[in-house]
């Protein structure tokens, strides 16, 4: 039906609603059913003209009234209320007299008849249109205004598949009340009970408000159901159109972390990185291209992008200038491997970067453990390269991506990197550049990530792949990763190796259940498999050694570790013999320089000697 089609019928009923309501008016007043009088039809006249100017005053005529809701009812009682004030003054004015009882309740009538007609609608919709058959029964965590909001878009809208049966909420006020129709069953801890009294297939998180530690509290007692759990949208894609309320997303692993996001010194950074020239090793991996994103924020005059693969770079080079339109940083790539010495000197020398935040390297465990000698080349012997170029042409800061696997390494990666720690301590000590190295765990949503593999497994059906049901890790975002990143480099006076407090370590098999009940699965339909650990990998990580341990923090959740004893006549033999070695010599050897006290314990045996 069209607005024209629909205002007329409006038009047309409303008018047979107020004649209606003035002439029955009389007939109750008057038990007579000769009740057309000139006074009558005056007034009817004057209150079907006032009704009409008032109701397109308020926009009643527009109203989508299968959404009508207490608004759409104020709204007609003023229409109502103001058409029987007018038609007062004119019965004043014509008949020098008003009638008090006949407009009393010509006003209760007109209401009635009014707002009947109205609501009679969304009834209407609501039982003859609603469709229950095949929808998936659905509790609704939060009886706020966000969850109330869920509920209603659920309600209304006939074409999706959710039916919200069960409220959940902490506030004792509101329980075993009804809201829209549905009962708040109780509190956070019913949730289990719930899930299996009512039969529920999915829950809905709608408390935007609450901090990362209090939903991960909620996620938890989801992850004891079956039900699949899903969160509102983020409230800037509501309100810029990305999505809808009625868009739900699914549980992030982040979520379940219940670690409340490193908050950054904007001042410090911003001085730090504004209006300089920054570069990137490896722009194009996950932590490189995150470190971009968020550099470019704080609007440098010039940002190079440099790795080894054109395709990544040109990818985050796209997104860069996308999301950076109309400011004024400059983007540049260099296609260039750290291992070439020379194009590191050329880089340098053209740029002058103020800044290098160095995140190429290899980090694939199981990887570096057949391939030792790539390892060297990328970890150890690049970081030196770019290094040496960064002080040679008086870069103001170095900061070198770690891991936590590089303390008391047993694999490859882990050793190459605390080799590289030590060549970036070593060069602070003799260079005008600050070098520092920023240590974290495993990155969630990372190349390499146990995450995506298991969201993969769990969507072909399982089984879910656990290398050992004891493995912990320590876990952070990308976003966290970069963030303090770049904290670390505000924050540099040289030769530190900078920690973040990543909160409990989590047990891995742990995740891996959360992650299949969340998603709606049970453990026992999509299974886990113990695959066996694999080489060079730790049942559990360190961030520090004992001996590198500081307790003050520096930052909120950011620790200082002490220097360690750098081992640099090993490190330059290693690099200088590493292509003569088979690949188990040479593994032995990385991880003797890595694990020190093995070093140190040879030094001291040939001195007693």
């Amino acid at each position: 039906m069209s607005y024209s089609q629909r205002l007329s019928l409006l038009i047309i009923a409303d008018s047979f609603i107020v004649l209606t309501s003035i002439f029955f008016s009389r007939f109750l007043l008057s038990a007579d059913l000769r009740v057309i009088t000139l006074p009558l039809v005056v007034s009817a006249i004057a209150l079907l003209v006032s009704h009409h100017v008032f109701s397109l005053r308020y926009k009643l005529y527009k109203k989508a009234w299968e959404y009508a809701s207490v608004g759409e009812l104020i709204i007609v009682f003023k229409a109502v209320s103001y058409s029987i004030i007018a038609a007062a003054c004119v019965q004043q004015i014509v008949v020098q007299d008003i009638y008090f009882r006949l407009l009393a309740v010509t006003w209760m009538l007109h209401i009635l008849l009014i707002g009947g007609s109205r609501f009679c609608w969304r009834l209407l919709r609501g039982t003859l249109i609603k469709k229950t058959d095949n929808k998936k029964r659905t509790l609704i965590i939060g009886a706020g205004s966000a969850g109330t909001m869920v509920a209603r878009q659920l309600i209304k809208n006939s074409d999706t598949e959710l039916l919200p049966v069960a409220f959940i909420d902490d506030n004792v006020r509101i329980h075993n009340l009804d809201i829209m129709g549905i009962p708040v069953v109780g509190g956070i801890s019913r949730i289990e009970k719930t899930v299996s009294e009512l039969g529920i297939d999915s829950i809905i998180i709608a408390i935007p408000s609450l901090g990362r530690k209090e939903l991960n509290a909620i996620f938890q007692e989801c992850a004891k159901t079956t039900a699949k759990t899903q969160t509102l949208p983020m409230l800037e894609d509501l309100v810029t159109g990305k999505l809808s309320v009625n868009q739900f997303m699914d549980v992030h692993v982040e979520d379940l972390l219940g670690r409340e996001p490193i908050e950054l010194d904007i001042a410090s950074i911003s001085e730090f990185v504004t209006h300089k020239v920054v570069l990137v090793t490896g722009a194009g991996g996950s932590i490189g291209s995150e470190i971009c994103r968020q550099v470019s924020k704080f609007q440098p005059s010039k940002l190079i992008l440099l790795g080894h693969g054109e395709n990544s770079i040109y990818s985050i080079e796209m997104e860069l200038k996308d999301i950076c339109e109309y400011a004024q940083t400059e983007f540049i790539t260099e296609i260039a491997d750290i291992q070439d010495s020379r194009k590191m000197m050329a880089v340098m020398n053209r740029h002058r970067p103020d800044v290098v935040y160095h995140a190429a390297a290899h980090k694939h465990v199981p990887l570096m453990e057949r391939n030792p000698e790539e390892a060297v080349k990328n970890n150890v012997i690049g970081t030196m390269n770019v290094a040496i170029a960064a002080s040679k042409y008086d870069v103001n800061t170095f900061v070198m991506i770690s891991t936590d696997k590089a303390v008391n390494p047993t694999s490859v990666m882990g050793a190459t990197k605390r080799m590289a720690e030590m060549i970036i301590q070593d060069m602070d000590k003799s260079s005008n550049t600050k070098f520092v190295a920023v240590r974290f765990g495993n990155v969630l949503g990372s190349r390499g990530s146990v995450i995506p593999r298991f969201k993969h497994q769990i969507e072909k059906g399982g089984p879910v792949s656990v290398t050992h049901p004891d493995m912990i890790r320590y876990f952070m975002t990308i976003p966290e990763a970069s963030r303090l990143v770049m904290q670390a480099g505000a924050l540099a006076k040289g030769g530190e190796i900078f920690v973040l407090d990543m909160g409990e370590p989590v047990k891995i098999v742990d995740l891996a259940r959360n992650l299949i009940k969340l998603s709606g699965n049970s453990v026992e339909d999509i299974g886990i498999e113990f695959t066996g650990m694999r080489p060079g990998e730790k049942l559990y990580e360190e961030l520090l050694k004992a001996e590198e341990i500081e307790e003050q923090q520096v930052y909120p959740k950011i620790y200082i570790g002490k220097t360690a004893d750098l081992f640099m006549d090993e490190i330059k033999e290693v690099i200088s013999m590493y292509n003569t070695l088979d690949k188990e010599s040479l593994r032995e050897h990385l991880l003797n320089i890595g694990n020190s006290n093995v070093i140190l314990l040879s030094k001291k045996l040939s001195s007693v000697g």
